[in-house]
């Protein structure tokens, strides 16, 4: 018998079961579902999801809508993640260098931490000119299809990247790393990544690692990188990036 299905099956907690799927199934609907569209979505009956609903709405996890039949997650789940103390303290070590940096290079500058699988924005820092491109902070990006997310599985160790394997469980997803592995070399051999970024036209992605004392990525600063035609000083992408590696070097722990 497995061993680990074993132990999952004595510390079952059935309630808590239900109120984190839910959480899950409303994590993927932005504008939320009506009670029978979870009833349906999780095969369970109406008085048990209305009873874990409420308990949701009473602890603001989840809000009703005004005209009470629909269901949506509030903020509380991101404010309590923002607030965990390793990364509330990179954030508040990196916002001042990333506003520097900012400032500086007229570009905008976005530090990300690997989370489950993922990669996920946890600070910001907007250009000061008039035209920016920014990604919002709580943003999930893809490890593969990202330029941020491919520098941190470059500079991630061996274990981690078996542990990120594990997360995603998936074959596609692992033939599509193998199929990655040139690029990540070339990557951590340069010890930075530019290139066109991976999802618009016209944008070029700076990313550099940020790493932890084990040498493995803790983050990645990205700086989404296109060229100014009305601001003389705005910074060319060598300087960008000379500005990038030096705020990396300041948020590493040796």
């Amino acid at each position: 018998m497995n061993s680990k299905k074993t132990t999952e099956d004595r510390y079952r907690a059935p309630a808590l079961d239900k109120g984190l799927d839910i959480l899950e199934l409303l994590s993927s609907q932005p504008h939320g579902l009506t009670r029978a569209e979870i009833v349906k979505a999780m095969g369970r009956g109406p008085s048990e999801i209305y009873r874990m609903l409420e308990r949701l709405v009473a602890r603001d996890y989840v809000s009703r809508s005004i005209e009470g039949d629909r269901y949506a997650l509030t903020m509380k789940l991101f404010m309590l993640g923002s607030q965990h103390p390793p990364l509330r303290r990179l954030s508040a070590r990196a916002l001042p260098l990333m506003d520097q940096f900012a400032r500086a290079t007229h570009q905008s500058i976005h530090l990300v931490a690997p989370e489950r699988g993922y990669a996920i924005v946890v600070a910001q820092a907007s250009s000061p000119a008039h035209w920016e491109f920014r990604l919002r902070t709580g943003a999930q990006l893809d490890l593969l299809t990202t330029g941020s997310g491919q520098t941190l599985l470059a500079f991630q160790s061996p274990d981690r990247r078996h542990e990120t394997l594990a997360i995603w469980g998936s074959d596609a997803q692992q033939r599509h790393l193998a199929e990655l592995e040139p690029v990540l070399e070339e990557v951590r051999g340069k010890g930075y990544r530019i290139g066109d970024s991976l999802q618009l036209v016209g944008v070029r992605d700076i990313s550099v690692p940020v790493f932890a004392p084990s040498g493995d990525a803790l983050a990645v600063l990205t700086c989404p990188y296109f060229e100014r035609l009305d601001d003389a000083q705005a910074a060319d992408v060598k300087t960008a990036l000379a500005h990038l590696q030096d705020v990396s070097v300041k948020l590493s722990i040796a």
